[in-house]
This record gives structure tokens, sequence and C-alpha cells, in this order.
């Protein structure tokens, strides 16, 4: 323990000397160098995180986690403790406030999904209410629901007659995800719907969703997110984005259970592990968007 300690901090010692000596021998620190030679996206956003973290200096330590409101004057801090020109190097300042509006959004993101998983369903909120019958109005929009506690629901993939308990593990973010998949997703959701009822395929689509909203969830928390998140949101990243995600998983993960061809649902886990392997490893790579068709503006590419 005593040598890993010591390697440590002789490997931390290392490292500043080394950014010392290439500030030096480019007249760059290494924010600028960061900005300068790494297109905008998770690629520069994630080495400038990575590089506030690892600052002596707690002001910087502390930036990448201030209210969206300060990080003007954050920026103003980081060139003024830097000893960088503003006036010489205004680009610089442009490309610091779209990362570190990415890096704190991110942050925000976590806390807000984190919000609506311990918010319980409350049958007797008219909102949540509101929502639930939302839901089923967009997958049956032929099918009228004869009564609130009624075995339809299986029809959507529900275990019971009252879907209320089947949202105890995500809460209300399990609901939000399968209102936004069927509401924007409409066509695609209910085709899935369909294809999970055929008995080539079974599952329930509604338990398969908020399954995939757990897995969704903890891409998020885990930070697996950043690549994705840092690459379509030119700023700070919302709940749409995490929504927008959750859509393209929902849809995968169904052409991924067609593909492996499970004998029943027994296979569900193995599955979803290996489904959930597989997306770890695309995230893995830095310009990685996994819904191409929600990539930020081209206005990231001036940044």
């Amino acid at each position: 323990m005593f040598v890993q300690v010591c390697l440590y901090f002789y490997c931390k010692c290392l490292w500043r000397c080394l950014k010392f000596v290439v500030r030096k021998l480019t007249g760059r620190c290494e924010l600028q160098r960061i900005c300068y030679n790494t297109k905008p996206g998770a690629a520069r956003t994630m080495k400038i995180e990575a590089s506030l973290k690892g600052s002596k200096s707690k002001r910087l330590q502390t930036s990448v986690s201030v209210h969206p409101d300060a990080i003007e004057k954050t920026i103003d801090d980081i060139m003024e403790l830097k000893r960088i020109n503003p006036d010489i190097n205004p680009q610089l300042g442009v490309s610091l406030q779209a990362c570190l509006l990415q890096i704190v959004g991110y942050r925000n993101l976590i806390a807000e999904v984190e919000k609506l998983r311990r918010e319980p369903y409350d049958s007797e909120n008219p909102q949540h209410e509101e929502m639930l019958l939302k839901l089923w109005k967009c997958l049956k929009p032929n099918s009228p629901l004869n009564a609130r506690i009624s075995k339809q629901w299986c029809e959507i993939g529900f275990q019971g007659d009252d879907p209320k308990t089947d949202f105890r593990g995500m809460g209300l973010l399990g609901l939000y995800n399968l209102v936004y998949f069927a509401e924007q997703d409409t066509e695609i959701a209910q085709q899935v719907l369909c294809d999970s009822l055929q008995p080539k395929y079974s599952y329930s689509f509604a338990i398969v969703g908020i399954n995939i909203t757990d897995l969704a969830y903890n891409l998020l928390v885990s930070g697996a997110l950043k690549t994705h998140f840092y690459n379509v949101a030119p700023e700070a990243p919302t709940l749409s984005h995490f929504q927008q995600t959750f859509c393209y998983l929902m849809h995968e993960f169904h052409k991924f259970w067609i593909e492996e061809d499970p004998l029943d649902i027994m296979e569900f886990n193995r599955v979803r592990e290996k489904f959930h392997k597989r997306i770890l490893k695309q995230l893995q790579n830095p310009e990685m968007a996994l819904c191409p068709h929600f990539a930020a503006s081209e206005s990231l590419t001036n940044m």
C-alpha cells in the first residue's frame, strides 16, 4: 500500500512537471491545447472535464459543479487564473463555455432524472393518472379502456390490473419514458408492442420498458452516457435528450431480442446483460452518438 501511494504521488508530480515544461515550450496551458487541438464534442469536453478536476487549483476543481448562471463568470475566473488574454484568445472562452455547459448540464440532468426515479406513482394524483391513460391511448388508440382497474393493462405489458404497482422500481421515470416513446415515436412503439405480443418474441412491453429505463438510468449515473450526450447536445443535455436515448435503447433492444431468438422470457436477464455490454462498448468510442438523428446542430463545429 505504501509503495502504491508513493508511486501515485510520484506520477502526479511527474505529470505536473511535464505540463509545466509543455506550457513553457508551447506558450499555451493545457486547457488551450485541448481546445485548439481537439475537435468539439465528447473528446474535447471529457478532456476539459478531466483537466479541471485534476487541477491543483480548488477554483478550477469546483468549476465543473457551478450553477449554470455562474458559468460566464467562471470562464472569466479561469482565464484570469491561467493568465490568458481574452482579447488575444476570444475563441477559447466560447469553447470553454460550451464544454462547461455540457459538464454542468450532465450533472443537473442526473439530479433531475434521480428526482423522477424517486417519486412514486400516486393514483390519487390527477397528473399521474392522466399520463397513464395517455400511454394507453397512444398505444391502443382503437381500443377504449373499459375501466381504470382492468386486465386490459396486460395487453400493453403490465403485470396486473393496476399498473401503479409496476412503477415501484423506477418511479415516475418509467412512466415518463414510456409515454414519451409512445407519444413521440408512436409508429415504432406500436410496432414494438405488436411484435412483443407475438408468441415467437413474447415479452411484456411495459415491464421491459421500465427495465430499459433502469438500464438507461445506470448508464447515465455511471457516466457512460457522457460520450453520447457530449456529442449530441451542443450545450446542456436535457431530460428530452435522456428520453430520446431511452427510445433508441428500447427500439435497439427489441431488435436485439429478435436477433438473439431466446427460448422464452426466462432468458431476459442474459439477453439484457449482453445488450448492456454492447452499448457500453459502443460508448467507449469518443465519437459515438447513439441516436444520430438527434445529433447537435452544425453550430457545434464552430465552437
